[in-house]
């Protein structure tokens, strides 16, 4: 076993019991979300981080992008940031993009970062796709950044099936951050732009083309020739639906729980809104639906 996933491990163990010396374990919603990341999660522990590079931060591109003094541009893997403004494209700034942009600079300026890699090492503009920790004078990991963004509540979790690694802390930490309303989890402060969504179709349909988060139960499932659809109503053509397609199948195998047996349940999944017949969200990771009970 590597150091960082003996780090790791231990991290794990001392997070747990701060949650409970601080009550958090008492809060019955807490503890259903944090029982509901660590069902997820039980398929994707990886049992080993690749090493990667080693340098300080030059500057900070946005909250969850940095350059590195090499000239590596980093992305932090398996979180997204409130998006900044891209003229070019026409693209509006996200509610508190600029914020987190300050907070990632606060977290990271003159420091010196150690990469770690679960999966795919670069994506296709050659940005570094890490999990990331801050070092300190003796080179030994201090903070994970991923966890810090997401506990700060200047992130969101989205996973990649490329890159298998444990997200449990992760949920937890957005569970948490949500709960206490936190940077993009207050609506005040948003207008609600980042919310948890129910799965009415037609408030969800005025989200297309958007990143949602959506909670709801699942009336019915089908596999429609290899095609797995979750309905959260009775009618198909109206009525909100999450589907995993015949390749994204593989995926799910190991999963620690089969799609097609939660009728009933009641999940939260996260994904883009698209239009067919009603919204739908396809997913292609099982840690991006959250079974709650």
């Amino acid at each position: 076993m590597g150091f960082v996933t003996k780090a790791l491990i231990i991290a794990s163990l001392l997070w747990g019991g701060a949650g409970r010396i601080c009550g958090l374990g008492a809060d019955s919603a807490f503890a259903k979300d944090t029982q509901a990341a660590a069902k997820i999660a039980k398929t994707y522990t990886a049992k080993t981080y690749t090493k990667g590079e080693r340098a300080g931060v030059a500057r900070v591109i946005d909250g969850d992008s940095f350059v590195l003094e090499d000239g590596l541009r980093v992305s932090l893997a398996g979180i997204q940031t409130p998006k900044m403004a891209w003229p070019e494209k026409n693209y509006k700034a996200w509610p508190l993009s600029d914020e987190a942009k300050s907070y990632l600079n606060q977290l990271i300026k003159d420091k010196t970062v150690q990469l770690y890699y679960t999966g795919d090492t670069r994506d296709r503009y050659g940005r570094a796709l890490a999990q990331v920790w801050t070092l300190d004078a003796q080179g030994a990991p201090v903070m994970w950044l991923q966890e810090a963004m997401v506990k700060a509540g200047y992130a969101r979790i989205y996973t990649w099936p490329s890159h298998p690694y444990d997200t449990t802390k992760l949920y937890a930490a957005e569970h948490e951050a949500r709960q206490a309303g936190r940077g993009i989890w207050r609506d005040t402060h948003t207008d609600g732009f980042y919310s948890v969504r129910t799965s009415e179709p037609k408030p969800l349909a005025r989200h297309v083309d958007s990143l949602q988060i959506v909670e709801g139960i699942i009336v019915s499932t089908a596999d429609v020739r290899g095609t797995i659809y979750l309905n959260f109503g009775s009618d198909y053509k109206i009525d909100f639906t999450v589907a995993i397609s015949k390749k994204s199948k593989r995926a799910f195998k190991k999963a620690s729980y089969d799609p097609l047996a939660l009728t009933g349940a009641r999940v939260r999944v996260r994904g883009w809104i698209e239009l067919r017949n009603g919204p739908i969200i396809w997913i292609n990771d099982p840690r991006r639906l959250e079974v709650l009970d």
